[in-house]
């Protein structure tokens, strides 16, 4: 990094912070948080699907069963979002790679049945500028993710068929290290090391998606893999998914170290809505939780009848109601920290909807209002809540799309 970046950096950095420490709260209506909300381009950055999605099992043009689909977008003024191409992590075997490249084409191909099939409602972005010209439409816009690069196998070779598909952030690994480096919740208990930093296929991977213009996402990346992945990095990365420490220590969250290093390299960390990433859930909501598990969800979501979803979803919001949830206002004081510390243009907003992201107050899409209500009132300005909920995560695009060489 340049010494003019470090210095325009560490000025912006206390400006920052600065202005966090004057921003007074302040009562704001419904009628002025819609009014707001409605000229602001907002963007989630990870909303995953569930197998079937965009079949006659889960129709997005509709109201389903889902946190996401195209009626609660455009209910809570949810705009855009990535849609997730997320393959669980398994064994780093031939057998392994091939079964999870088949699943990663399972999402890649329902996404485009449903961009496909309400092509007047919603379209697929492949750049930052596509993004805004289809919001200037009156579209709501969906863009690709991957979450785990383990479906990729032993090579890199397939990072440019998924750069002409439309990905534009790939994650390194999830939950347990894989073939490009350590995890933040390594899988200590099937003989996983603690994180020991990239291997040489994750230097190759990082380098390759700089060539391509596909932003390197380090959330569910262990410390040291994290870190030296956004030393390798030639262009900004982005933490997809993740809180931060500093709020509610946790492996999936981000420390300091991380965050000054993603301000450094111009990055974005989007702060997730992810209850236990947010804020000690009550054990008394966890072990219900886990009885209407078993009860209902013993085959999985996709082994489990209509009624016996119905079952599980009405006993989780009853037991959210009977006690004390994670609320809205737990998940903005992540927004703040992060903002305080590296500045509001490196920060970002993302719910991780449908993989177990939601909080009370911001639990589907249709409330997606009630963040930008609850900035206000925080005192955030106009240009502030637009420059979390899109602008920054549309600038490091653009930096990620100018250092490409293909």
């Amino acid at each position: 990094m340049s010494k003019l970046f470090s210095a325009l950096a560490a000025s912006s950095l206390l400006l920052m912070g600065s202005a966090l420490a004057e921003r007074q709260p302040r009562d704001v209506s419904e009628r002025e948080a819609w009014q707001l909300h409605s000229r602001v381009l907002t963007l989630d950055t990870h909303v995953d699907i569930a197998r079937g999605y965009a079949t006659y099992q889960m129709d997005p043009g509709v109201m389903t069963r889902a946190q996401v689909d195209l009626p609660k977008m455009r209910a809570g003024g949810l705009d855009a979002a990535f849609f997730i191409v997320y393959v669980g992590q398994g064994s780093m075997t031939e057998q392994g790679y091939a079964t999870a490249r088949a699943r990663a084409e399972e999402s890649y191909q329902a996404i485009k049945r449903m961009t496909r099939a309400y092509r007047d409602q919603i379209g697929l972005a492949r750049t930052a500028d596509e993004v805004e010209a289809l919001h200037a439409q009156g579209k709501l816009v969906a863009l690709i993710g991957m979450e785990n690069a383990y479906p990729l196998g032993t090579s890199v070779d397939e990072i440019p068929l998924w750069a002409e598909r439309g990905v534009r952030y790939v994650g390194l690994t999830h939950m347990g290290n894989n073939q490009f480096g350590g995890s933040s919740n390594p899988r200590l208990d099937q003989g996983d090391k603690p994180d020991q930093g990239l291997t040489d296929l994750g230097r190759q991977l990082v380098k390759k998606l700089n060539d391509y213009g596909i932003m390197v996402d380090i959330s569910h990346v262990g410390k040291r893999s994290s870190l030296e992945a956004i030393a390798l990095s030639r262009a900004p990365v982005i933490a997809s998914h993740s809180g931060v420490s500093g709020v509610h220590p946790n492996l999936r969250n981000l420390d300091d170290e991380q965050l000054d290093a993603i301000q450094a390299n111009g990055g974005v960390a989007q702060m997730v809505a992810f209850r236990s990433y947010v804020a000690n859930v009550d054990p008394r909501i966890q072990k219900g939780q886990e009885e209407l598990r078993q009860q209902y969800l013993s085959a999985g979501w996709g082994g489990a009848s209509d009624a016996d979803i119905k079952a599980y979803m009405d006993g989780l919001t009853e037991l959210r109601r009977s006690y004390q949830d994670v609320t809205l206002a737990q998940f903005v004081d992540h927004i703040d920290y992060a903002v305080n510390r590296i500045g509001i243009e490196h920060v970002g907003i993302v719910s991780d909807f449908d993989g177990g992201g939601g909080v009370e107050g911001w639990d589907d899409a249709t409330e997606t209002i009630n963040v930008t209500w609850e900035l206000m009132r925080r005192g955030y300005s106009e240009d502030e809540i637009r420059a979390l909920w899109s602008g920054n995560v549309l600038r490091v695009m653009r930096a990620v799309e100018a250092a490409a060489k293909h």
